[in-house]
């Protein structure tokens, strides 16, 4: 692979990730939601900090940003369009812009829905995308500020990358999200084994993230908004795709499971 992917514990289910990129060494880092757990992963590896990429402004994924820029000297990209309220950047990132870890080549794209200004990090050649709060594994984010057709054109995104993509997302929520996604689609088979594999490792302590982008299009249900099983599942059928994931969506904001 040409990028080393470490997933990062923070905080108490927060995810922060490093990536190495094999051919130069060049280390970035994406999201920084505490400084001393990312500080010792890199000192574990012998790894400086080059380059810190930001998805969104929420504390959770910000608060490590300086204490990291002022112990590594590392650049931290961002979103232009919420600028205003991220830590000062050296670059100012807009959706299709293309970010280089080393010689690894990403794009950035817009995924408004949690927050109005949520950028993820696609690096098609590494097959990882890094989506932060907007796809989670077996989940989406709490829409704070976006709407849910913003919210869903943002998943819509991922349909079509390739299933092998590991999707690299921001929190550990897994185990509550599988439980959701049951009351949606109780008969999909997939899911009631992912559910399993899910209980059994959180049991264990093991992260449920990253995933693969094929296990969320098969067990998702924010992402599988625009299939007839899903939408009869809800008793929606023929509705439009983005009023399909409206409703996931409210559903899960009154769960209690």
């Amino acid at each position: 692979m040409p990028l080393e992917i470490v997933t990062v514990p923070c905080l108490s289910d927060n995810y922060a990730y490093l990536l190495r990129d094999e051919a130069t060494g060049t280390v970035a880092l994406v999201d920084a939601p505490e400084p001393g757990p990312i500080v010792a992963a890199l000192e574990a590896r012998g790894w400086n900090l080059d380059l810190l990429l930001i998805t969104h402004h929420h504390y959770d994924h910000i608060d490590g940003v300086e204490p990291l820029r002022e112990h590594f000297g590392c650049k931290v990209w961002g979103a232009a369009a919420d600028a205003g309220r991220l830590p000062p950047l050296d670059r100012a990132l807009a959706p299709g812009d293309t970010v280089a870890v080393g010689e690894t080549k990403g794009s950035v794209l817009d995924v408004p829905g949690h927050t109005v200004g949520h950028i993820a990090f696609h690096f098609p050649g590494a097959k990882a995308v890094f989506t932060a709060d907007s796809l989670m594994a077996l989940g989406c984010g709490r829409l704070f500020e976006g709407t849910a057709l913003q919210m869903w054109t943002s998943l819509a995104q991922f349909l079509d990358m390739d299933r092998d993509t590991l999707v690299c997302s921001g929190h550990e929520y897994t185990r509550s999200n599988a439980r959701f996604a049951l009351t949606v689609e109780a008969d999909n088979a997939a899911l009631a084994a992912r559910a399993a594999a899910v209980d059994e490792a959180t049991a264990k302590g093991v992260p449920t993230v990253p995933s693969t982008l094929g296990e969320e299009l098969d067990t998702n249900p924010f992402l599988r908004a625009h299939l007839a099983p899903v939408k009869a599942a809800v008793g929606m059928e023929g509705a439009d795709d983005a009023a399909v994931f409206a409703e996931i969506r409210r559903r899960k904001d009154g769960f209690r499971g």
